[in-house]
């Protein structure tokens, strides 16, 4: 099953889901009014929007994801990747390289990953 696709405004509702989940629909309300300027139709109409996209569910006003922040943001990478570098991740590396400086840590742990997928074991 394809990850439905969040837009941005979304995203930052859903990091709000994330963290509070389950969370009642009225909580969601007011977290969004104090963290993002949302007045409570907003709220409502992104949670009748992604519940209808089967991003999230609300049942008996009680909000709960069906997809993870993991799955969102693997896809919106995979999508940025297939747009913009036409579906080239060593453009993408090279590219994110040449303007972000790594750390040794971080080459270390992406050397990992790599290493973790060549011998089939893939996070």
């Amino acid at each position: 099953m394809d990850t439905p696709k969040v837009f941005e405004s979304e995203y930052r509702f859903c990091l709000i889901l994330w963290e509070q989940e389950p969370v009642k629909s009225g909580r969601l309300v007011e977290l969004c009014g104090e963290r993002l300027g949302w007045k409570p139709t907003t709220t409502y109409t992104v949670i009748k929007r992604l519940s209808e996209r089967g991003v999230l569910k609300n049942e008996n006003s009680v909000v709960t994801s069906l997809v993870s922040k993991e799955e969102v943001q693997a896809a919106q990478l995979s999508e940025m990747v297939e747009k913009t570098f036409e579906g080239s991740l060593p453009a993408f590396v090279a590219a994110f390289t040449r303007h972000q400086k790594l750390a040794p840590a971080e080459i270390d742990a992406l050397q990992g990953m790599i290493d973790r997928y060549r011998k089939g074991e893939a996070e």
